[in-house]
């Protein structure tokens, strides 16, 4: 799954372009999908009718392509069959084949707006789960990251061209269906079913179009500027569930709307389901473990709250461009919610996260093929991310924090919202608004961590001169490959001075050794004492 547990699982540079191979055709924007959906509780079939406003924008598009899973026997009898395509009142021809749906339509002239509408049929191999919950209930989920919902909608499933949604369910009449947006509609209809229509009109990708319905029971927890707070919960869970969700919601959303830029969204829905083991990040609309209830406000789960929030900026609202740059969204949440940690629960709580990161990180690299944060033409959607999308991809965040400065990294944040916002970006493209924050060549710097696979690894020891009142120390960079430009920091600490003192450099060398002056030989030594540097450390004192 995308996110277990909080357990902190968990670039582009120069002038190279990385992308996925997806067939991308910035040619055609689609700009709303409609989805009618029936389902049923004799069977697990779905009956769908998509309608898809599309702009085509060059003169002589004549063929449109869409990603749907095809029927199949060796889906155990799963998959979709098309039954009929209509654009402009006219039936157009298709094929659907290998997953792929491609629609002859006439040609088009320069901007062209245009609606086909799907009817298709079929029981979903993945993307929506139907399946009993761990009440042995009866309920239906969306389960689309990264790209499986192709599985039971028409899509073009990939991050890159953003749409409005809308979903308008018919389902039997116990249930209650949640989805993006604002609720439309909600009506008994004369045979025993019910009409649920939920609408967004803020474009997001397709992993983040969301469908859940189940026996819920609903608390209208609050709002935010406006905005509904909501909680969704199986109806054996109300209780606990009201009780776990009630925080950290609105608090999160005060502090990334304050530190980041507005929250894009019209309601914010927690929803217990049975699609995950830990959360996702659906717009305005996110998805937990059933796990996630316990009535005792887990700090994991609060943790795991806090993430998915974060993402409504990081991965929803700023959306990756491709597969290559996951990390806009993945290192960007996880570090947002450490930064939630420093704001509501102090700085040694944050730097306890940052360790925990850090080990996270070193034990990964030593269990795993390395690999860099930023991928190369990503094919395998298996490894669209690790520890190093999430955690690397924070501490490399959390590096830049500290070259920049506060200031200037929480300028080059909002102006990188602002700009993307709803819209999609590049590791480049935030490269630049750093760079124009800060006024400093990152281009180094983010090759060094997100484009190479591996982490400093440092040998130190130091040694006490009492005659002269000098400290001397000696370190090596002992990681293969080429050598990091790296600032490096060593406290001394001493019994009579509340803090410790930091002594600051830039090292670009194999190895080195500094000499300071200190009035008496410290108490204590430390290299890396405020957690700024991601690194495999050894440092003690010589003979020792």
């Amino acid at each position: 799954m995308k996110y277990l547990l909080f357990s902190f699982i968990t670039l582009l540079f120069g002038a190279r372009v990385f992308a996925d191979p997806y067939p991308k055709n910035f040619d055609i924007d689609i700009q709303h999908y409609q989805f009618r959906l029936i389902l049923s509780d004799q069977h697990d079939s779905i009956y769908g009718e998509a309608s898809i406003l599309i702009n085509l924008k060059k003169e002589g598009i004549s063929r449109l392509r869409f990603d749907l899973t095809t029927f199949s026997a060796d889906l155990r009898g799963r998959g979709m069959r098309v039954l009929k395509i209509v654009g402009d009142k006219k039936e157009l021809l298709f094929s659907h084949q290998n997953n792929e749906l491609f629609i002859t339509i006439p040609e088009s002239t320069v901007n062209q707006k245009l609606t086909v509408t799907i009817s298709y049929v079929g029981i979903p191999d993945a993307g929506l789960l139907i399946k009993p919950n761990h009440y042995n209930d009866r309920t239906f989920f969306s389960d689309n990251w990264p790209n499986l919902g192709h599985h039971w909608l028409p899509l073009v499933d990939h991050p890159y061209d953003k749409a409005t949604c809308e979903f308008i369910v018919t389902a039997p009449a116990h249930y209650k269906v949640i989805s993006n947006g604002l609720l439309q509609e909600e009506s008994s209809l004369p045979d025993g079913n019910k009409l649920t229509h939920w609408k967004q009109s803020v474009p997001i990708a397709p992993w983040l179009f969301v469908l859940g319905v189940a026996d819920f029971a609903v608390q209208y927890v609050d709002d935010f500027k406006s905005k509904s707070i909501q909680t969704w919960v199986f109806y054996q869970d109300r209780e606990a569930g009201f009780y776990d969700f009630a925080t950290p919601t609105k608090k999160a959303l005060s502090f990334f709307s304050e530190y980041i830029g507005p929250f894009a969204y019209e309601k914010l829905a927690n929803i217990q389901s049975n699609n995950s083991t830990g959360g996702m990040e659906a717009a305005s609309a996110i998805m937990y473990s059933e796990k996630s209830v316990s009535g005792k406000r887990d700090p994991r789960w609060q943790n795991v709250i806090v993430h998915e929030i974060a993402h409504q900026w990081f991965g929803d609202a700023v959306t990756e461009s491709d597969w290559d740059h996951v990390w806009l969204s993945e290192g960007f949440a996880t570090y947002f919610t450490l930064l939630f940690t420093e704001y509501s629960s102090g700085h040694d709580a944050f730097i306890r996260d940052m360790n925990a990161s850090r080990e996270s990180i070193k034990k990964y690299l030593t269990q795993n093929t390395p690999s860099s944060v930023v991928h190369h033409q990503l094919s395998d959607m298996q490894k669209v991310t690790s520890t190093l999308t999430y955690q690397k991809g924070a501490w490399a965040l959390h590096m830049l924090r500290y070259k920049t400065g506060d200031e200037d990294f929480n300028k080059g944040i909002r102006s990188y919202y602002k700009k993307y916002f709803n819209g999609h970006a590049t590791t480049d493209d935030f490269r630049n608004e750093m760079e124009l924050a800060s006024g400093k060549d990152l281009k180094n710097f983010f090759t060094q961590w997100l484009d190479r696979t591996d982490i400093p690894k440092i040998k130190g020891q130091w040694k006490w001169n009492e005659k002269t009142k000098e400290i001397t120390i000696a370190v090596e960079q002992l990681q293969g490959g080429s050598i990091y430009t790296i600032p490096l920091e060593f406290g001394f600490v001493f019994p009579d001075q509340p803090r410790p003192l930091i002594q600051s450099t830039e090292w670009n060398q194999r190895t080195a050794s500094f000499t300071f002056k200190l009035n008496s030989r410290p108490a204590q030594v430390s290299i890396d004492p405020q957690t700024t540097l991601l690194a495999d450390f050894d440092f003690q004192e010589k003979g020792k």
